[in-house]
């Protein structure tokens, strides 16, 4: 009787052999089972939103029960709705002065299969991809399209985002850059001066390249956070600042983080058409298309911006107390002499912590901090970042104040105790 050995791996593919999987979901499984055994833990881990926390809009609710209650739950066409996509042309125009044809616009199930598109649809295997480290997922998806990753590791002192300075020396060769901003995993925003430098660096590089014959060099803008930002700091695209530059991005949002909508799956990218097209076709392949129904009730809520206004003072507001009671929480501990320092709260839903713990790994730190203080963090490894230096993300979107109060004073007692 032959055996069968289900767990060998020589029948997979090389794609699949090497591919790694997402270091985050890994953490987050982790921290779930300890929760369900009835821990007290303090859970900074996954970018997602606790409905007890954060609801969705009232009104985009209402709305989605309207349009399933309509029979909206047919197949959706493989761009999206025409409504929609009308939506986000209007929504484009509004908030960024931007006209765009909606030949521009797809709608998909959410940002992550709009990245895979972009990737898909622009990078050749052996094409350069320039990108940050601490990231979010450039490197999985960089690997996936056969990409070579060509890396900037990030520091407080760029505000953890890559300037065009550092750019500039890698761009001759390179077929696409990656900006994300404000910036998972970090919570930082990139300034409207940097932003115009780098939207001018690819119209230069690009107007060199045409005098060549030679293909062009693409920009891969991920604001899917941008409604979010705090203070003085305020989101800025390439093509509102260099209008030329346009022609070369692919701009990726939705309604995931602004609405706290993660679970509704609607995202788009706005892009030159001909782009669009293939990002359509290739996703046409895999049905990532978002549900009917929250198509149809997000093209309706799109236009309510005086219900998107008041959601977001009430949202910012309450994640801006989040966020300030961990950076401030952090500072009195860095005052009072033990080893923390944290980056003062920009946008996004994440706050950038370092532990400063000589002699440990940050996934002995993480596991320090959890095992002896409940709190649940996610190291700059799982963001591809190699170097040893302490640093973490928080996200602040599943958790209440009493319970950032609670772990802080536990993430304090642990501190001291070393």
């Amino acid at each position: 009787m032959t055996t069968v050995n289900l767990q060998d791996e020589t029948g997979l593919s090389a794609l699949a052999r090497g591919l790694v999987g997402s270091e985050i979901l890994k953490v987050a499984s982790e921290i779930r089972a300890l929760t369900e055994k009835g821990l007290e833990i303090c859970n900074l881990t996954v970018g997602d939103f606790s409905p007890r926390e954060f609801r969705i809009p009232e009104k985009l609710e209402q709305l989605i029960t309207e349009a399933l209650a309509a029979g909206e739950t047919n197949y959706p066409p493989s761009d999206g709705v025409k409504e929609l996509r009308q939506a986000v042309v209007r929504f484009f125009q509004q908030s960024f002065g931007l006209t765009v044809p909606i030949e521009s616009v797809l709608i998909a199930g959410g940002a992550r299969p709009l990245v895979f598109a972009t990737y898909a649809a622009i990078v050749d295997p052996g094409d350069k991809v320039i990108y940050p480290i601490p990231s979010w997922n450039n490197n999985h998806y960089t690997y996936l399209a056969g990409g070579v990753p060509v890396e900037i590791v990030v520091t407080p002192e760029t505000n953890f985002l890559p300037t065009a300075e550092q750019i500039r020396p890698l761009v001759r060769d390179a077929r696409m850059i990656c900006i994300n901003t404000p910036v998972n995993p970090t919570g930082t925003v990139m300034s409207r001066d940097e932003v115009a430098a780098i939207a001018q660096l690819v119209v230069d590089e690009n107007n060199r390249r045409f005098a060549r014959g030679e293909r062009p060099l693409f920009l891969m803008w991920d604001q899917i956070y941008w409604m979010l930002t705090f203070g003085g700091k305020r989101h800025y695209t390439p093509a509102e600042l260099v209008p030329e530059s346009a022609r070369w991005t692919i701009f990726i949002d939705g309604i995931s983080k602004a609405f706290a909508a993660t679970g509704l799956r609607v995202g788009w990218s706005v892009a030159p058409a001909h782009i669009t097209a293939r990002m359509r076709d290739i996703l046409g392949h895999v049905g990532a298309w978002a549900p009917r129904a929250e198509q149809v009730a997000v093209a309706r809520f799109l236009g309510m911006r005086e219900d998107i206004d008041r959601y977001h003072q009430h949202m910012i507001r309450e994640l801006q107390l989040r966020l300030d009671l961990l950076h401030d929480g952090f500072e009195q501990m860095r005052r009072d002499g033990l080893p923390v320092r944290a980056i003062a709260p920009q946008g996004a839903i994440y706050l950038s912590a370092q532990f400063q713990l000589t002699g440990h790994t940050n996934e002995e730190i993480r596991k320090l901090l959890l095992d002896r203080a409940g709190f649940a963090v996610v190291p700059f490894q799982a963001f591809g970042l190699k170097k040893e230096d302490g640093w973490f993300r928080l996200s602040a979107g599943a958790v209440s104040p009493d319970e950032i109060q609670a772990g802080l004073r536990r993430v304090r007692a642990a501190l001291e105790a070393l």
